[in-house]
């Protein structure tokens, strides 16, 4: 039976505490996940480095000592403190760096828009030929300056309120038993985006570089009490061309390949396009069975699309607070985007916007046939009220959704009241809320 949202504000005060330490302490990189608190607690649980000896504690303020402290992705327990910026695109002497550096000889970005200008190339054909190639080059050049690897147990946490990193790639891949915690990440920028004529009725430019992407079958991370953002570089600010946004950012959080046993808690997604995508193809039927991932108490705040969106996956969506503004430079398109054989299980989540909307819009279906939802609210400019979004989106959309996902979340603390959410959320979420 479904249970009705509660509206009395006063268990707010019930707090969910997930950390007896203060975010500006060391100790911080000794916790562990708490029993149940979401997927990543299956199982053995998720400790990250918290077992690292002494010479495996680190305190890094910039990237060079940030590489060294990963150890080429070892597996030996380490706890790497994050003490103010890093910013990923610096030479070895910590020198900014920007396209100039990275480009190659042959790559000519004017040239470039000559050759494949939807008049000279068309959109039949993906792009080719020695252009692409030098762009190519330029794009993996910059890879290799910006995307790292996290090994095994490791935990890697910010320090005070302040700690960043920007313009880098984290990539978990193939490994297990990672804690990433209290860092704010500015989305890097793919300065060598593609053009690609064949994607859609008009063509895209796409990009490459995740913030934090969790894949091949990597397994127990917990990422917690982080801020996600494209920071001072918006979409818009990249310009058009050939009538299509010059896109330099990929996703902001994302979980493919086989992965599994995720929770992700407590963060701040905000200003971004492309968000969080829980598997990355519809052919990737291996994934059926993983992705297992939950996703609670996190403010999803100015952002447009995949919150989350998910292929096969059993993803429980609990307790998080969205808030969309017109008036930002991230237009809403949906929320909970309803892939092939996904199994989302959402309750008890706050939609608040500054205009009246169809709350058929909040669940888009990308060709899957269900998900489980209760205790939505959705506030618009008028007025709010609970809604029923499978009911919502059947009656604006011709492709009707059921709520028979076959399984039923097990692993979570307290899943608190819908109305108590906001408050709750915008106090607690983010860098610097560690309790």
């Amino acid at each position: 039976m479904k249970k009705s949202v509660s509206s009395i504000l006063a268990a707010s005060l019930l707090a969910i505490s997930i950390s007896s330490v203060s975010a500006s302490s060391p100790n911080l990189g000794r916790e562990v996940l708490e029993p149940k608190d979401g997927w990543a607690a299956y199982g053995e649980g998720t400790t990250g480095g918290a077992k690292a000896d002494s010479s495996h504690a680190f305190t890094v303020s910039n990237k060079s000592e940030l590489i060294n402290a990963l150890g080429g992705g070892d597996s030996t327990p380490k706890i790497i403190y994050i003490k103010g910026t890093i910013d990923f695109n610096v030479d070895e002497h910590n020198n900014p760096i920007g396209p100039e550096f990275y480009a190659d000889p042959a790559y000519d970005f004017n040239s470039y828009l000559k050759a494949f200008s939807p008049e000279v190339w068309g959109h039949e054909k993906e792009v080719s030929g020695p252009l692409e190639d030098a762009r190519a080059r330029s794009q993996q050049k910059q890879k290799q300056q910006i995307v790292v690897n996290i090994g095994s147990n490791t935990s890697i946490i910010g320090l005070g309120a302040d700690a960043k990193i920007i313009g880098g790639s984290f990539i978990m891949s193939g490994v297990e038993n990672i804690i990433i915690r209290n860092i704010e990440f500015e989305a890097p920028r793919d300065f060598f985006p593609q053009w690609d004529p064949t994607d859609g009725e008009f063509g895209e430019w796409n990009s490459e570089y995740d913030n934090v992407t969790v894949t091949n079958g990597t397994k127990h991370v917990w990422i917690d009490h982080n801020t996600f953002s494209d920071g001072e570089h918006h979409d818009k600010d990249f310009g058009k061309y050939f009538g299509r946004t010059y896109q330099q950012h990929d996703g902001l959080l994302d979980v493919t390949n086989g992965a599994d046993y995720v929770t992700i808690s407590y963060n701040v997604l905000q200003d971004h396009d492309k968000t969080s995508l829980i598997g990355s193809s519809d052919s990737k039927t291996s994934d059926e069975g993983h992705l297992k991932v939950t996703i609670h108490d996190n403010y999803y705040k100015k952002l447009t699309q995949r919150l989350p969106r998910v292929r096969y996956g059993q993803v429980h969506v609990y307790n998080n607070y969205y808030e969309f503004n017109s008036h930002s430079d991230y237009e809403f398109d949906y929320a909970l985007g309803v892939g092939v054989r996904s199994k989302i299980y959402a309750e008890n989540n706050y939609f608040n916007f500054d205009e009246d909307i169809d709350p058929g819009k909040i669940i888009k279906d990308w060709k899957g046939t269900s998900i489980y939802e209760d205790g939505s609210f959705v506030n618009g400019k008028s007025s709010g009220s609970e809604v029923d979004l499978v009911k919502a989106h059947n009656h604006s959309s011709s492709v009707q959704l059921d709520e028979n996902v076959g399984w039923k979340p097990t692993l979570y603390t307290k899943i608190q009241p819908t109305q108590a959410v906001p408050a709750l959320v915008k106090a607690k979420a983010g860098t610097g809320k560690i309790d």
